[in-house]
Formats: structure tokens, C-alpha cells, sequence
């Protein structure tokens, strides 16, 4: 200028937010998304392994997971006031308080929960005469004086023990309290009298002055010996013939610990440590099993040692239950990698796609600053900057709102993964942006896929996936997910294979078009030859949104159809649980249904369907039968070995133990029918001949011949010859006819299906039900015939498998999977259709100022988007469904499904591929493709041809 003074410049950031600030907000937008699914996921991760161990930390029996450190009484060498001041209550609090500081971490007491004392490991034969004896057996008592008996019970009756003048090893006289379980069961009340024998001198006298309530019955203090709460009664082993006795424990007062010194109790001290388990988090387990295995046997024991004495011992179970979790944990995390692989791809290429997007649209200005001297590294860093500067608070942000939401876990795995997504984006932007501009060009090249021809390195780009993605294949199908461990070339086949299908698609989507494009280059009209046409040129069906799409569609149908799969191995878990939709049963094994109570329950509303079954267990197998075969017998009705091969010389009574149930062939079938049971050939158990039935009080000879149905176990045991069987039902003789997999109501697989009408006693002992019956009516029927009757219903105990922190907080984890990978797919055929507006509108502005009307240019759109949409909903469904069909027998879902609950069957859930999960998203793409078309072809007949032609000459 000519006064000397430099023009002022705009800042270049500010500038470009000004000029585009729909596509800087949509950008922060889909960063922050992304970025807070990143960060949530470890957290959630954290999340469900912290609260799983500590479920199972607190539900698990607390003389399992307390940390009980004893030693034995003092020696009898040294002098009797170093003995007796060795068990008193000031020195077993010094050693406790000692103790409680010296656990490592992460390992910490719940010091509200400790007792320390002084116990008998030896029970007292208790010969009070007013004690009760079942078979003349007296009852063995055992005796604690343990801190803490006030602050965890109350008083109900009497007095609290205590010790009015100093208790020593020469005292033959204490006081003390029991529960109100162990005086009602021993017939104990406020004064009543034990005596326990001394070494020297007279007895010594324990007198009852109280009788107590726990505050806290499930609590450490009551349950880590359940004989303080509760007296048992328990059989004699030492008896030839079958006694019980009772054994209980009193509860002496806190100082009466020297007393029992003078007994020849074998008494003991003892510091127990119940766990506190709300600072523990899931990455805590393995540090916490290294720390409770040091303690046992390790440098933690000889800390111990030098505290509470040299030959101090630490007996826990908490090891155990840290490392059933890790167990599980182990397990599952294969499978969440799957999902989380899947899922992270998908956002990876989404964002590149973006960039792509982006790129596009800045191609022009891009290459004019270029054409003008400008360098890639001056252009690559304005670039970045301007990105940077929306990103980065986006990533921060996903970071927030992903530690507000999923309030426990790691921070830093979180910050690493929001951090992660906004180095892609910052990086991928102007790295993608500045390599098309490396040489100026003032003309692109055209981009029609009939014509484009692959390069060798693409080809052998290609080759080496394909190679990668058999091995994790083949590797995932040999090992399975099911040995603990991820492995990311495992966890990520799914992955690969999406990877390959795209690459594979991309290379012949140019066949059917141009066969297609010759049939209809020789019709009339111009619609179909255009659409064809512009569906091969444009760049919206180029390999990365095809990859974008497939990867999103085969990460959604593989974390539904492991949802499908969890939720079918639960349905069947509680069918051969119950059998059918409720059951009424006996609560012993020979109870058996009065006919008042079939009548009732038929009746009730609701039901649809009533089957009497006559189950009777261990029937004997003939001895020819049983050592005939090759097969073993199989698990019993609770899913436990019966016993051993029976061709192997095993157990001969467990190899002869099967299983009998007696069935009304017509009820039953319809049973089998609605339940999804295998079809029962009810005709095969006709009784008809020699099977007809008996006349009312009639015996059943051995010579009469009733054809059963028999597992294939038995049936290979049985043979087709006819074998004589005793049962509780009468005596006959059986033939095998036919064979099924599974009966109703038991997990055997050692069992006979004969005709209950046939049989000598035919009164059902159970009786299943399908339909809906009101479960309080239902009750209300078994209990007007007595307690001795137990009714199940298939949706309780479809319920008991939802009920630990782990399995839910991963089926979550999966449905989030199945939503994001859903979500993902129709961003990736947004982006993919935004990419190639312009073209479009301009393509339907020139071809209108040629003639071509609004609907034929709503129809043109419409076909040229549905190429690529059919491609990606084809090739979607094709990848997830080989996906699953592939990786199913390597994937076992029971730590998801059944882990955790007690009684439930283990066998192997394997994927299963779910119609809706590989439907759904792809009908989705086809539907959202054609409607951002129909809005496109919309939007540009509201703008005039001139207006369009004027804002560029876009290609």
C-alpha cells in the first residue's frame, strides 16, 4: 500500500468456523459421540467386573470369604499368668488392631465386623439330663468367648454374660448366653446349668444368663460358624446304624477366654477379618489373589506369624471366590472384544468417511491454494488446526459426559480412548485432505468403477487379509472363546471377514452392472441407463463406505445374535428346570398327587394343557443291561454323574440306576408339541395286548411286556430284547421301541417313557402345565392339599438368570453394540449419499433444462441410490451370517447365559443367527438410501435450474 502499512488479514480459523459452521457443528457432533462411546466402554467394562466382585465377595457364605487368622492356646510350658494374659481381651484387641493394619492391599477388613476370642475346637459331650436326644444320642456343645457379642445381638431374655471378678485358668465358674434358635431347639432357658470337665479339679460350671437375637443373622459375626446362630442336627459317624445328635455353641462372656484353658476342649485363638468389598474394584482380583495366596503360604504369612505368634495359620476361601470371578471375567472379556472391535472399526472408518466428506467438499478450494504456491505443510497445518479447534473440546467433552455416566471405573483407559478418537480425526483430516493435493491438477480423473482396473498392490493387500482372516478363523474355531484370554486377532475375525467381503464386493460390483447397463441401454426410456450409469461413476459406492456398512451390519447381527443366544439357552435352562410353563410337584421324590388337587388345577383359568407324570428315580436296571453296553449312565435328574461307564468296569449300582416316568401318551404329545420338546411317537405306547391295563387292585405279573421309550443311553444299554425291571409301580417286563433326546422336567439323560396306564400304580407324583395360569390361584390349590406340595413356574426361573452384576453388565454392553453398530451403518449411508449431492443437484438441473420432468428425476435418484443400498444390505446380511455360521463353534456363551446359578445346566450355548438383528439394519440402509434420495430430488426441484447451474460447476 502506499502509506507504508501492511492490509489487515483475517485469522484464517475463525474465518472458515464462520463460513462452514453446519459442518463444524456436525463434526464436534459425531466426535463427541464417538468419543463418549470410547470412553464408556472401558468404564462400563470396569463397571461390571467391579461390581461383579463384589457381589460375589458379599453373597458368598462368610466363612468362606473371612480371613480368620488362629493359633493354638498358649504352650503349656509357660507359666499360667503368661498363659491366661495371652488370651485375655486387651491382648487378643492389641494383636487384632496389629493384624488389621498389616493386611496389604488391596485386601481391607471390614472392622465393624471383627471378632477375636477364644474357642473350643473339641465339642463337650453334653450329659444334662434335660437336654434333648433324639436317638438317644446326647448333644455336643462347643464354647467361644468372642468380643462383640453386644454391639451384633440383642438382648431378649435375662442378662448379658459377664465376669464380675477375673476369670483364670482356676475358675469353675462362667457365665454365658445362646441364641433364641439354639434354646428353643436345646430346651435352654435363663439359668440353665452345662458342666465341662477340667484337667484338674471339679467341673467347670457354665451358668446361662441371657438368651440373644442377631441384629444381623447373615452378617460375619452370626454366619462365619453358623453353629453360634444356629444348632444343627447331624448324624453320628461313628454309629453303625443311623443317630443323630445336636451340636450347638454357647456364647461365653468376652473374659471368660482363660477358663477354658483348664479344659481338654483343644481351645483356640482366633482374629477373623471379614472383607470389605466396596473398595475393591474389578481390577483389584488379580492383585487381591496374590495378597490372599501370600498370606496363606507366602511372605504375608511370616508377617502374620510375627505378630500374632509362631505358629499362627490364615485360612480364607476368599482366594477361591477371586478366582471363580476371574474365571468368568475371563471368559466373557473374548466375547466383549468382539463387540468392541467391531464396534471401534466401524466408528474408525466412519470418521475417516468424514474426513473423505470433507475433503470433497473443500477439493476445489484446496487446489486452488495449491495451484497458488501454497505448501502441503502450510496447508496441512491450517488444516489441523481448524480441526483441532472443534475436535478436541468434542473429545473432552464425550470424556465428561462418559466419566458422568458410567460412574465407576479406570479413568485413564477412558482418556486414552477419547484422546485416541480425537488423534484420528485430527490426524486423518488433513493427511487424507493434503495427499490428494501432492501434485496440482486442474482435472480430476473419472472415477467410474466399470472402467477402474485394480492395482497389484491392492491385490496383494488384498490376498494378505484374506489370509489374516482365515487364520483368525480357523484359530477361533480350534480354540474357542471359552479358555480365558483375548486375543485381538481372535476377537477381531469378524472384523477381517467384514474387511474381505468389502474388498471382494467392490470388485465385482461392476459385473452386474454392466450386464445390467446393455439390456437396458436398448429401452426407450432414459431413467434406467442413467441411474446405471451414474451408479457405476459415483464414488458413494467406492470400498469405504461398503467396509463402513458391512463391518456395522455384522457387528449388529453378531451382538444380536448373542443376545438371541443368551436369552434361548436361559428359555431352555428353565424348560428342562421345571418342564413346561409350571409344575406341581411333591416335595419328596414319592409323594404323589391326590386326584382332587388334578381336578383343581386342570380347572383353573389359564391353563391350557395338563400332563400327569409318575416319575420314580433309581429304578434298577437288570444286570445284563447295565454291563452290557458301552454307553455310561449319564447324569441323574439334578445333571450330577450317576455313575461310570458301564462297560468299564465302573461303579455297577451307579451304571444300573436309571430313571422311569409314567405318561399319558395323548397329554403328553400335546405337551411336547407346545414346548418345543422333540415329537413324542406316542402311538408306539399303545396299551393294547399285553400291555392293557389292569383291572382296579390288580397285580402286575413279571410275565407281562410293556414297550417304553428310552434314552438313547438306555436304549443302547437295553437293546431289543425284553428285560424284567422291579419298580415301586410293579413288576413287568420292558422292550425298548422307540428313542427321544429329552423328557419333560429332568436333565437326565438316563431314563424310560412307559404308558402310566399300563402300570399296576399309575397316581401321578407330577404334574406340568402349559399356558398361563395365575400363580397365586395355582398356590393356593397346592396349599389346600397340604405343605407337602411345591409349585414351579418357568418364569421364576427364567428369572434367576439375570441376577449377577457381570452377566448383565455385559448383555448391556451388547445391546449397546447391537444400537451403535444400527446407528453407525445408517451415519456410514448418510455420509456415503452426502458425499455426492452436488453432483446430483446439478445433475437434475441440467437434465431439467433437457426436458426431464420432477418425477423422472425423483425416480433417476432413486434408482442410481439403490445399486449400492441393495450391495450393503446383500453383502451385510451375506457377512453377518457367515460370520456367525463361522465363529459359532468357537464361541460358547454359557459364562453369559447360565454362569453363576446354582442347578443350571453347563451344557455348551453356542450363537445362533438371529433373523430381526440381520433383517432389521439392513431393510434400514435400503430405506434410509431411498429416503434421503426422495428428499434430495425434493429438495432440488424446490431450486431453480439457474440458481443451481450458478453456485458451480460441480462434476
Amino acid at each position: 500500500m502506499s502509506d507504508g502499512k501492511r492490509a489487515a488479514s483475517a485469522p484464517w480459523i475463525r474465518t472458515r468456523l464462520r463460513t462452514a459452521p453446519g459442518a463444524a457443528v456436525a463434526l464436534a457432533v459425531l466426535v463427541l459421540v464417538t468419543a463418549f462411546l470410547a470412553a464408556a466402554f472401558p468404564r462400563a467394562v470396569d463397571a461390571y467386573e467391579t461390581k461383579g466382585l463384589r457381589h460375589d465377595i458379599r453373597l458368598a457364605d462368610a466363612g468362606r470369604s473371612a480371613v480368620e487368622v488362629s493359633r493354638p492356646q498358649p504352650g503349656l510350658e509357660l507359666p499360667r499368668e503368661q498363659r491366661e494374659a495371652g488370651v485375655r481381651t486387651p491382648e487378643l484387641r492389641r494383636i487384632g488392631g496389629a493384624l488389621g493394619k498389616a493386611l496389604p492391599d488391596p485386601l481391607r477388613a471390614d472392622m465393624s465386623s471383627v471378632a477375636f476370642g477364644v474357642r473350643t475346637l473339641k465339642p463337650v459331650l453334653a450329659t444334662e439330663p434335660w437336654l434333648p436326644r433324639p436317638d438317644t444320642v446326647p448333644p455336643q456343645l462347643s464354647y467361644t468367648a468372642q468380643t462383640g457379642l453386644k454391639e451384633h445381638a440383642r438382648l431378649v431374655k435375662g442378662a448379658w454374660p459377664t465376669t464380675p471378678d477375673a476369670v483364670t485358668a482356676g475358675s469353675r465358674a462362667v457365665r454365658g448366653a445362646v441364641t433364641e434358635e439354639t434354646a428353643a431347639a436345646l430346651n435352654m432357658k435363663v439359668g440353665s446349668t452345662l458342666r465341662l470337665p477340667t484337667a484338674v479339679g471339679g467341673p467347670l460350671t457354665v451358668t446361662i444368663t441371657g438368651i440373644v437375637a442377631p441384629r444381623d443373622p447373615g452378617g460375619s459375626y452370626w454366619s462365619a460358624d453358623p453353629l453360634v446362630r444356629t444348632p444343627s442336627l447331624i448324624p453320628d459317624p461313628a454309629s453303625p446304624f443311623p443317630q443323630n445328635y445336636w451340636t450347638g455353641t454357647v456364647l461365653l462372656a468376652e473374659d471368660a477366654g482363660p477358663a477354658l484353658l483348664a479344659t481338654a476342649t483343644e481351645p483356640s485363638l482366633f482374629w477373623r477379618f471379614p472383607p470389605d468389598a466396596s473398595a475393591l474394584t474389578g481390577p483389584d482380583g488379580a492383585r487381591l489373589t496374590a495378597v490372599v495366596n501370600s498370606l496363606e503360604s507366602g511372605p504375608g504369612l511370616l508377617k502374620v506369624r510375627a505378630i500374632a505368634g509362631d505358629t499362627a495359620e490364615v485360612l480364607t476361601g476368599l482366594g477361591h471366590i477371586v478366582q471363580a470371578n476371574a474365571r468368568m471375567r475371563d471368559a466373557i472379556s473374548p466375547v466383549i472384544a468382539v463387540a468392541a472391535l467391531g464396534i471401534g472399526s466401524v466408528a474408525a472408518v466412519v470418521l475417516v468417511m468424514t474426513g473423505a466428506l470433507i475433503a470433497a467438499r473443500r477439493k476445489a478450494e484446496l487446489a486452488l491454494m495449491r495451484s497458488r504456491g501454497g505448501s502441503l505443510r502450510g496447508i496441512g497445518g491450517r488444516l489441523l488446526a481448524e480441526t483441532a479447534v472443534t475436535v478436541v473440546p468434542a473429545s473432552a467433552l464425550g470424556l465428561l459426559l462418559a466419566v458422568l455416566a458410567v460412574g465407576e471405573g479406570r479413568w485413564w483407559p477412558a482418556a486414552l480412548a477419547a484422546a485416541g478418537v480425537g488423534l484420528l480425526v485430527c490426524v486423518a483430516l488433513p493427511l487424507r485432505t493434503t495427499l490428494q493435493h501432492i501434485r496440482p491438477t486442474l482435472h480430476g480423473a473419472r472415477e467410474d468403477m466399470v472402467s477402474a482396473r485394480p492395482s497389484r498392490r491392492r491385490t496383494v493387500a488384498e490376498l494378505t487379509l484374506l489370509v489374516l482372516a482365515v487364520g483368525a478363523v480357523t484359530a477361533l474355531r480350534r480354540r474357542g472363546t471359552s479358555g480365558g484370554g483375548t486375543d485381538l486377532l481372535v476377537s477381531g475375525a469378524p472384523v477381517l471377514l467384514a474387511l474381505i467381503a468389502a474388498l471382494v464386493l467392490v470388485r465385482l460390483y461392476p459385473l452386474p452392472l454392466r450386464l445390467a447397463a446393455r439390456p437396458v441401454a436398448r429401452l426407450r426410456g432414459a431413467i434406467g441407463f442413467l441411474s446405471l450409469a451414474r451408479a457405476g461413476r459415483s464414488s458413494a459406492g467406492g470400498a469405504l463406505p461398503l467396509l463402513a456398512l458391512l463391518l456395522a451390519l455384522a457387528t449388529a447381527a453378531f451382538g444380536g445374535s448373542v443376545i438371541a443366544g443368551i436369552g434361548d439357552a436361559r428359555d431352555d435352562a428353565a424348560l428342562t428346570t421345571v418342564g413346561a410353563d409350571a409344575r406341581v410337584s411333591g416335595k419328596s421324590e414319592r409323594a404323589t398327587l391326590p386326584d382332587e388337587l388334578v381336578r383343581t388345577v386342570r380347572g383353573l383359568d389359564g391353563v391350557r394343557n395338563a400332563a400327569p407324570l409318575r416319575v420314580e428315580f433309581g429304578v434298577t436296571m437288570p444286570e445284563t443291561a447295565a454291563g452290557g453296553g458301552g454307553a455310561g449312565s449319564g447324569p441323574d435328574d439334578s445333571g450330577t454323574d450317576t455313575g461310570a461307564d458301564s462297560g468299564g468296569g465302573g461303579d455297577a449300582a451307579g451304571a444300573r440306576a436309571t430313571t422311569m416316568v409314567g405318561v399319558d401318551p395323548a397329554s403328553y404329545t400335546r405337551l411336547a408339541r407346545t414346548t418345543g420338546l422333540p415329537d413324542f411317537p406316542s402311538g408306539l405306547l399303545k396299551a393294547t395286548g399285553a400291555s392293557a391295563p389292569l383291572p382296579e387292585g390288580a397285580k402286575s405279573g413279571p410275565e407281562r411286556v410293556l414297550p417304553v421309550i428310552a434314552s438313547p443311553a438306555v436304549a443302547a444299554r437295553l437293546g431289543k430284547e425284553q428285560h424284567a425291571v422291579d419298580t415301586l409301580s410293579g413288576n413287568f417286563k420292558v422292550q425298548v421301541v422307540g428313542t427321544v433326546e429329552r423328557v419333560a422336567s429332568l436333565a437326565s439323560t438316563n431314563f424310560l417313557i412307559v404308558n402310566s396306564a399300563s402300570l399296576e400304580q399309575r397316581v401321578p407324583t407330577t404334574l406340568l402345565l402349559t399356558g398361563a395360569p395365575d400363580p397365586g390361584k395355582l398356590r393356593a390349590a397346592a396349599d389346600g392339599n397340604g405343605e407337602e406340595f411345591v409349585v414351579q413356574l418357568r418364569s421364576e426361573e427364567r428369572a434367576r438368570y439375570v441376577n449377577t452384576p457381570m452377566q448383565a453388565g455385559a448383555e448391556r454392553i451388547y445391546l449397546a453394540a447391537v444400537a451403535a453398530g444400527a446407528g453407525y451403518a445408517l451415519l456410514a449411508v448418510l455420509l456415503s449419499l452426502l458425499q455426492t449431492a452436488p453432483e446430483r443437484k446439478t445433475l437434475l438441473a441440467r437434465l431439467r433444462t433437457m426436458g426431464l420432468t420432477t418425477g423422472q428425476g425423483r425416480r433417476l435418484l432413486a434408482f442410481e441410490a439403490t445399486p449400492q443400498a441393495l450391495l450393503a444390505a446383500g453383502g451385510g446380511l451375506l457377512t453377518g451370517w457367515a460370520t456367525i455360521v463361522l465363529l459359532s463353534p468357537g464361541i460358547d456363551l454359557v459364562p453369559l447365559a447360565l454362569a453363576g446359578v446354582a442347578g443350571s445346566d453347563t451344557s455348551p450355548v453356542t450363537l445362533r443367527a438371529d433373523l430381526w438383528s440381520l433383517a432389521l439394519p439392513a431393510a434400514g440402509v435400503v430405506a434410509l438410501a431411498a429416503a434421503v434420495a426422495g428428499v434430495q430430488a425434493w429438495w432440488a426441484s424446490r431450486r431453480g435450474s439457474i440458481t443451481e447451474l450458478r453456485a458451480g460447476d460441480s462434476r
